[in-house]
């Protein structure tokens, strides 16, 4: 048998946390991905299957404002705007998804992050 890659593990990780963390209308999920450059957190209402706010480093506006930053203090921000345009959508509780990841480095500063930004879970 093959030796699973990192990326399969991780899958099967986030398999494991999502079949416990589901995403409502009153409390969505607050998705975070993380490739080796960039950092994405989406807010997903998972009952009707619908993406209601999203934010990355990708994101033209924010990569001025994040060019001579650290990773993590660029995820520490992501997780700051998300949770504003969380807050303008009219969500206040979410659930945390880290989806397969170790909570430490970017994963816990998005969190962090949006904490600060007003967000509760």
């Amino acid at each position: 048998m093959a030796k699973e890659t990192r990326a399969k593990m991780r899958k099967r990780r986030h398999k494991r946390v999502r079949r416990k963390v589901f995403g409502t209308a009153a409390r969505p999920r607050l998705n975070v991905f993380r490739s080796l450059k960039h950092t994405n957190v989406q807010v997903i209402d998972d009952q009707a299957g619908h993406t209601l706010v999203s934010a990355s480093t990708l994101e033209a506006g924010l990569q001025e404002e994040l060019a001579d930053k650290l990773k993590v203090e660029q995820a520490k921000e992501v997780g700051k705007v998300v949770a504003a345009r969380a807050k303008d959508a009219g969500i206040e509780r979410v659930v945390f998804d880290r989806g397969g990841y170790r909570y430490h480095g970017r994963v816990k500063a998005v969190a962090d992050g949006s904490r600060e930004g007003g967000l509760v879970f």
